[in-house]
């Protein structure tokens, strides 16, 4: 990116606190590390890391264990915010089942990261995932709510996960995702990816049409039926 190579997470908010530049990709975005602290979680000990961005004025984080600054073949879990699985636990998703999941595998690992994307509903943001919400209650599946209102399936874009990578010296990962449209979006922009490994948890009675919808119609490589671990 341009920017002066630093061995520890520490040095990160130093080295960015002057930094300015035209951005990169597309859509020209520039990144630089806000702050960084220690963050002891019931999961494992992490040190969170929040970004400045260009693109989208929302602060994303990182959640880093180990030594992870320039590794090669780092597993990855690119995790995008869900408040109501997340936070208050919603029965609807699997959002909560493969956050947890993911952070106790990574804090088992000698290193590992998190990155926890701002990108709500699938992208469409919170009021517009309630609205989706209502007309899945109404009997649409979650691919035809979101048309319903005017979106595509999926809105998310990673354009601004790979600056994140890249902020942190990666461009070479292990990723952490049942998504196969993820993984296709980062090698589009340049990151290699070098296994994919699943995380496929949280299948309950209330969410079984939203993840099978997943696998039918959007192709995510799901097992359809049988979670492989519970949390």
């Amino acid at each position: 990116m341009g920017l002066e190579r630093v061995a520890r997470l520490d040095d990160l908010v130093e080295r960015d606190k002057d930094h300015d530049c035209g951005g990169f990709g597309p859509h020209r975005i520039c990144v630089k590390v806000d702050a960084v602290a220690e963050l002891p979680t019931r999961f494992g000990r992490f040190k969170i890391v929040a970004f400045w961005n260009n693109r989208d004025g929302k602060e994303h984080v990182a959640l880093v264990h180990g030594d992870a600054m320039g590794a090669s073949e780092l597993p990855t879990r690119l995790h995008s915010e869900c408040l109501t699985g997340d936070a208050l636990g919603s029965l609807r998703c699997d959002c909560r089942d493969q956050l947890e999941v993911a952070l106790r595998r990574l804090s088992s690992m000698e290193r590992g990261l998190l990155l926890y994307l701002r990108q709500e509903g699938r992208g469409i943001g919170l009021g517009n995932k309630i609205r989706a919400y209502a007309l899945q209650d109404l009997g649409a599946d979650t691919v035809e709510a979101n048309h319903q209102l005017g979106f595509p399936a999926d809105a998310r874009e990673y354009g601004l996960a790979v600056q994140l990578l890249r902020e942190l010296g990666l461009c070479r990962i292990r990723l952490m995702t049942n998504n196969p449209a993820k993984l296709d979006a980062l090698v589009k922009d340049g990151v290699e990816v070098v296994e994919r490994v699943e995380v496929e948890h949280g299948r309950n009675p209330h969410n079984t049409a939203y993840l099978d919808t997943k696998m039918l119609k959007m192709g995510h490589l799901l097992l359809g039926g049988k979670d492989v671990e519970k949390p």
